[in-house]
């Protein structure tokens, strides 16, 4: 029999080596929470690249994400040939080109996109099947690395893939919550770059005794770390550069928000340009062309016009019109993007055309976690009371609110005299929701019984089916509505719907009201009484169609109209 203390020695032997594998395992589910954080959020930094610079946000992020799981099921099929001696070695060499391409990837796209449009396509899906390539070569590896720490396959696999859907949970959440916020797009991808290769370094260690050449695996991290910082140094300045190359004139401003990409250009005549996700949204050229046929049309309709509502416009241009009239008491602006609004008090180049309708505020940025119907208080929401000066003494109250407009207008409480809708184009599935039948259903609740509202609603000529179909489903939901349009000069010939409940208005009466205007009651750079009755005036077959769709929260007709009228002129 062995003496006591060598029989201690040999179970405090036994204890320590049960207990390693059960610490190497805890350390091999960080790593794989870690790495499943960062592919999840690898792809969701190209699927909002892809959409920025395409559009069709629903389409591009189902295709990149689509192509990269079919990429990792590939990833996952090769690392059958690589032997059991190599494995450590090929995992570190995996994320060290994962850290590369990842980080690499959304400037190439940019760059690509810019220099190369025709090969575009082949850059980004041979960029996202690369990616997903080595995404899915990281899962099984481990799997085989830990498989010498655990005799239990079960316990195994279980271990692995639910830390790595974990990770996955909450690399999708910091991604939404904090990397966009802080880092641009193209930043985010060097600074996922060096979070992988900070893991793979911990691989390196957690791992050395199965990697065969640990020197070249120690100067490959160290090349991968220098390459990824010098890029996240420059990313900007290359950005800017790529950006450059797409429009022309000289960008001066460049910004990726939560909702959309924002640029901003300036000619040499020192007109200013604002594009979203790469479409003109306005230009100080003829922006009050625009913004002027938007305001004042629905404000001569209104008998009242003490509370408005405006939905989007958070660049302040048609809260500068709403303001020019003294009756008006109180505003509510509703735009989803802190940062337009930001813009919009901020920037020269904007708060100079908008007359700094948004500044000189007293501002309370207020966090609560929903809009709840009877009360103020939203996500992400900013009450500001301005006093504006006019000639009599009255003031106006204006409340600044960052949500969705259609989550405002389906539970807000209270009733307004006038609605001023200026939204994007109907071009993607979200923007269409707010052209569609529920949308307008809601927006009746929050009108009074005379309430005017009006929309911009694309043009009339290059998405015909598409303006006539807003109109339609403007009907539907129990509106009279009128179209009336107009040629601003960046957009060409451009359209709007105005009108109220159907059950005070006809469109014939609309009309009658708006043709027996004699005076607009404001300064106005451009519009006059006979351009607003010329507006109302089109061809012999401008609104004639036989189409009798309207768009639902099931069938969004309007984007199906809208996506073909561009896609046959372009």
């Amino acid at each position: 029999m062995p003496e006591p203390c060598a029989a201690a020695e040999n179970l405090k032997s036994l204890s320590q080596a049960d207990e390693r594998p059960g610490f190497r395992g805890f350390l091999t589910g960080v790593v794989m929470f870690i790495l499943g954080g960062c592919g999840l959020a690898y792809e969701y930094t190209f699927s909002k690249l892809a959409s920025d610079l395409l559009g069709n946000t629903v389409q591009q992020w189902a295709i990149v994400i689509a192509l990269m799981l079919f990429a990792m099921g590939m990833g996952a099929e090769l690392q059958r040939h690589i032997r059991k001696e190599r494995i450590a070695d090929r995992l570190i060499e995996s994320q060290f080109l994962l850290a590369l391409f990842g980080g690499f990837g959304p400037i190439a796209l940019l760059a690509a996109f810019a220099f190369a449009p025709m090969h575009f396509a082949l850059v980004q899906y041979g960029f996202c099947a690369l990616i997903g390539l080595l995404i899915g070569l990281e899962i099984p590896l481990i799997i085989r690395i830990n498989e010498s720490g655990s005799s239990d396959m079960r316990l195994n696999l279980a271990r692995v893939l639910k830390m790595d859907y974990i990770g996955a949970l909450v690399g999708a959440l910091l991604w939404v919550f904090l990397l966009i916020k802080i880092f641009s797009i193209t930043q985010i991808g060097f600074v996922l770059g060096l979070t992988t290769l900070a893991t793979a370094a911990f691989c390196l260690y957690l791992f050395r005794e199965h990697v065969q050449r640990p020197l070249r695996a120690q100067i490959m991290l160290g090349v991968g770390v220098l390459a990824s910082l010098y890029g996240l140094a420059l990313a900007s300045q290359w950005t800017l550069h790529a950006e450059q190359a797409l429009f022309r004139d000289k960008v001066i401003l460049s910004e990726t928000t939560r909702y959309q990409h924002l640029v901003v250009t300036e000619g040499k005549n020192g007109d200013t340009h604002c594009y979203i996700n790469g479409n003109l949204q306005f230009s100080s050229a003829d922006e009050f062309i625009y913004h002027e046929n938007l305001v004042h049309p629905a404000m001569a309709l209104a008998p009242r016009r003490e509370r408005i509502l405006i939905l989007g416009g958070g660049d302040g241009l048609a809260l500068r019109e709403v303001l020019k009239y003294p009756d008006v008491r109180e505003v509510v602006l509703v735009d989803i993007d802190p940062e337009m609004t930001r813009l919009a008090r901020e920037d020269p180049w904007l708060t100079q055309m908008n007359h700094d309708s948004l500044a000189d505020a007293r501002v309370t940025t207020l966090e609560n976690q929903a809009f709840r119907r009877g009360e103020r208080y939203t996500l992400q929401a900013t009450n500001q009371r301005v006093r504006f000066d006019r000639e009599s003494d009255a003031t106006a109250e204006l409340e600044i609110l960052h949500l969705d407009a259609a989550t405002f207008v389906r539970q807000a409480t209270g009733r307004f005299q006038v609605a001023i809708i200026d939204f994007p184009d109907p071009n993607s599935p979200d923007l269409a929701k707010l052209y569609g039948l529920p949308f307008y259903q809601a927006l009746k609740q929050r009108l009074t019984a005379d309430g005017i509202f009006v929309q911009q609603s694309t043009s009339p000529v290059h998405a015909k089916e598409a303006f006539l179909c807003i109109g339609r489903t403007m009907e539907a939901a129990g509106f009279a509505a009128l179209p009336y349009h107009d040629n601003v000069p960046s957009f060409g010939e451009w359209g709007w719907w105005i009108g109220g409940a159907g059950e005070l208005y006809r469109p014939e009466k609309l009309r009658s009201i708006l043709l027996g205007i004699e005076n607009v009651s404001v300064e106005t750079r451009y519009l006059t009484p006979d351009l607003i009755r010329a507006s109302l005036h089109f061809g012999k077959t401008q609104l004639t169609t036989e189409e009798t769709s309207i768009t639902t929260l099931t069938d969004s007709n309007v984007l199906q109209y809208y996506l073909q009228a561009w896609k046959a002129t372009h």
